[in-house]
């Protein structure tokens, strides 16, 4: 049955963006197009600009081939509609705790999640499939990987865990193809756990692992290192990026809770207001308003400092009430 309504607005919107070099020549990498894409998580829906880059090097194997993100594939199952975190609830209530479909649907109605009765079915499916998945047939590996022509792989591995104290479903998957190789639930993160995992992908495939990608969790760099020792292991380009700004975003938070002390004091003026409605008193109400967004917005360091957010936003409320004096108007408090 086809869908009968619309999809909701998106709540959040995100850019992702690959490295901007080859995988395989290790040359720069241009950016041809984007591509866009909605994934609803349990936090909401996301609306997803996927930047693509093709490498131009007519000596690569990989030319001409458009490169997508890597955090895509740790985000949802190719071109699913729902996010990992939703099936990893859906398999947990379904599994664990012995929920049934309209129980589940019932619990993640409440949390917002827009789904129909038979969308829940289809992810129970999904996370049976994603359990299933094992290299222990390295047959199947082989043909995926002979198909691409790879000669090695590059291994990311992330944990998702929908709720505190639910199980772990940790994905590995290769960066280069974009295919999941285990897909396991555990009731850890230790290095114990995860020590197994590695060792059967790296045993099962048929082509060497030349490096690993993931996030700064102390257990995941323990387990590389015990499991595939000489293998570099390189953390997430985001985890990096938060570590090297971490002293910039603590400098603007301090610096937007200062500039927002100068600017409280807008709803006494706003009820000031209160029974105009000439123009004079329409223009107050938008300044006011454009000041109560300006402080209200929270930005997403570190690529958007909220400090920084504010300060840009308030120099153009003063650039345009610097505008109404030149213009005659009545000067601002």
């Amino acid at each position: 049955m086809a869908r009968v309504q619309a999809k909701g607005p998106a709540s959040e919107f995100e850019t992702l963006s690959p490295v901007s070099w080859c995988w395989e020549c290790r040359r720069p990498t241009r950016v041809v197009y984007h591509r866009h894409r909605r994934i609803t998580h349990l936090h909401g829906m996301v609306r997803y600009t996927l930047v693509m880059r093709r490498c131009l090097n007519p000596a690569c194997p990989c030319v001409q081939q458009s490169i997508p993100p890597e955090e895509e594939g740790a985000l949802a199952l190719p071109q699913g509609e729902f996010g990992l975190d939703v099936i990893a609830l859906v398999g947990h209530l379904r599994f664990a705790e012995h929920r049934s479909t309209q129980e589940i649907h019932q619990t993640l109605r409440a949390r917002d999640v827009p789904l129909a009765v038979r969308t829940v079915t289809n992810l129970v499916h999904r996370y049976e499939e994603l359990l299933a998945l094992q290299v222990a047939d390295g047959r199947r590996l082989a043909f995926l990987l002979g198909l691409r022509q790879q000669e090695r792989v590059v291994l990311a591995i992330d944990g998702l865990q929908p709720d505190q104290g639910h199980e772990v479903l940790w994905v590995l998957r290769d960066v280069l193809s974009g295919t999941v190789l285990l897909a396991r639930s555990l009731l850890g993160a230790r290095e114990v756990d995860l020590v197994p995992l590695l060792r059967e992908v790296a045993e099962a495939l048929p082509v060497p692992i030349t490096a690993v990608v993931s996030d700064g969790q102390r257990s995941i760099r323990k387990a590389v290192a015990t499991a595939l020792p000489g293998v570099p292991h390189q953390l997430c380009q985001f985890h990096y990026l938060r570590q090297a700004a971490k002293p910039v975003v603590e400098a603007d938070r301090h610096a937007g809770k200062e500039l927002k002390k100068h600017l409280r004091g807008v709803r006494p003026i706003e009820r000031a207001m209160d029974g105009r409605t000439d123009a004079e008193a329409e223009a107050v109400r938008g300044y006011c308003l454009a000041v109560r967004s300006a402080l209200t917005d929270a930005g997403h360091p570190p690529q958007d400092l909220p400090g920084v957010q504010v300060q840009d936003r308030v120099q153009t409320i003063n650039a345009s009430l610097e505008r109404v004096v030149e213009k005659g108007g009545p000067a601002p408090s």
